[in-house]
C-alpha cells in the first residue's frame, strides 16, 4: 500500500500545483466570474474544496513523507482560506436578494463546508505531536473545529434530507455531489477519532473523552447509513430509469467518499478500540481505488476525445 500511496502522493502534488495555477490566473484575468461564482448558491460551495484539498494534502505528506514544515505551511494556508471562503459565501448568500428555491439551489455540494471545516481538524490534530509548546492551545481549536464542522452538518443534512424526500428529485438532478452527504460525515468521524487518539496527555480531551467517543461513533453510524441509500439511488438512476453513465467531474465527488469512509473506519477502530471494525476498510481501501482508477480512466479517455476533435 505504500508504493501506492507514493504514486498517488506525486499525482497529488502535480495536480494540486496546476490547480493553484489554475485558480490565481483565474483570480488574476476572470475575477468578476470568480466573483459571480461566489455569490451562487450552486457554484459557490465549490470554493471549499481549495481549503480541503490544502489540508488533505498536508495531511499525505505529513503521513506519508513526513514532511512537517509543508504540512504546517498548507495548515496555514488552509486556516486562512477558510476564514475568507466562509465568511465570503455565506456572507453573499445570506445578503443577496432573489434566492434560489431549495430545489434548485441546495445540493450535497453544500457539504464541501464540513469537509473543509474537518480538514483543518484532522491536519491539526496531525501536527501537534510536533508543536508540543503549543498543544493545548492547538488541541483545542482543533477540538472546536470538530465541532463547528458537526454543526454545519447537521444543519445542512436537515435541509438536504428535506430536499430528498418533499421535493421533487429528477435523474438529471440526483448527481453524484451527493455522496458527499457520506464523504462530509466520514471525515466527520476521521477528525474525532484523531482527537480521541490524540487525547492522552490532554485534560481537555481526557475529561471530554467518553463524549468524543459517542459522539464520533453517531457520526460513523450515519454515514455508514448513507452507503446503501445512495447505491440504491444510482441504481435507480442509471439502471432502472437508465440515466447514461458516461465521465463526468462530478464523478470526483464519489471518490472521495469511499476513501474517505475507509480510512475514518480504519481510524475509528484504532481510537475506540474496536479491532472487528477493521474488516470494513481491509476490502473497502479497494472499492476507493476501483472508483479512482474508473474516474481516472473517464478523464484520460475524455481529454484524448477532445484532442482528436
Amino acid at each position: 500500500m505504500r508504493t501506492i500511496a507514493v504514486v498517488l502522493l506525486v499525482i497529488d502534488l502535480v495536480a494540486y500545483v496546476v490547480l493553484c495555477s489554475l485558480l490565481l490566473a483565474r483570480l488574476l484575468f476572470f475575477f468578476s466570474r470568480v466573483k459571480a461564482d461566489i455569490n451562487d448558491h450552486v457554484r459557490g460551495p465549490g470554493f471549499f474544496t481549495v481549503v480541503a484539498g490544502t489540508c488533505v494534502l498536508g495531511s499525505a505528506l505529513l503521513i506519508v513523507m513526513d514532511q512537517f514544515r509543508p504540512a504546517l505551511v498548507l495548515w496555514i494556508a488552509g486556516i486562512t482560506l477558510w476564514l475568507v471562503i466562509m465568511y465570503t459565501f455565506f456572507t453573499a448568500v445570506t445578503v443577496r436578494e432573489n434566492k434560489p428555491s431549495i430545489e434548485t439551489g441546495l445540493n450535497g455540494g453544500w457539504l464541501l463546508a464540513v469537509v473543509a471545516t474537518q480538514s483543518i481538524s484532522v491536519l491539526g490534530t496531525l501536527l501537534v505531536s510536533r508543536l508540543l509548546d503549543y498543544r493545548e492551545v492547538i488541541l483545542f481549536f482543533t477540538l472546536c473545529m470538530f465541532l463547528l464542522g458537526c454543526m454545519l452538518y447537521l444543519l445542512l443534512i436537515t435541509l438536504i434530507f428535506y430536499r430528498f424526500t418533499f421535493v421533487n428529485v429528477t435523474m438529471a438532478a440526483l448527481t453524484p455531489p451527493y455522496w458527499i452527504n457520506m464523504g462530509a460525515v466520514a471525515i466527520t468521524t476521521l477528525a474525532g477519532a484523531r482527537l480521541i487518539i490524540a487525547g492522552p496527555g490532554s485534560a481537555l480531551l481526557n475529561d471530554l473523552a467518553p463524549f468524543l467517543k459517542g459522539f464520533t461513533l453517531f457520526f460513523w453510524a450515519a454515514g455508514t447509513w448513507w452507503i446503501p441509500l445512495l447505491l440504491a439511488l444510482g441504481f435507480w438512476r442509471h439502471v432502472y430509469k437508465r440515466f447514461p453513465l458516461r465521465y463526468d467531474p462530478q464523478y470526483w465527488g464519489m471518490v472521495f467518499p469511499f476513501g474517505m469512509y475507509t480510512v475514518c473506519t480504519f481510524q475509528l477502530s484504532h481510537a475506540i478500540g474496536f479491532p472487528p471494525l477493521l474488516v470494513i476498510p481491509r476490502y473497502f481501501v479497494y472499492l476507493a481505488l476501483a472508483g479512482w482508477v474508473a474516474a481516472s480512466i473517464g478523464l484520460v479517455s475524455t481529454l484524448a476525445r477532445r484532442q482528436s476533435i
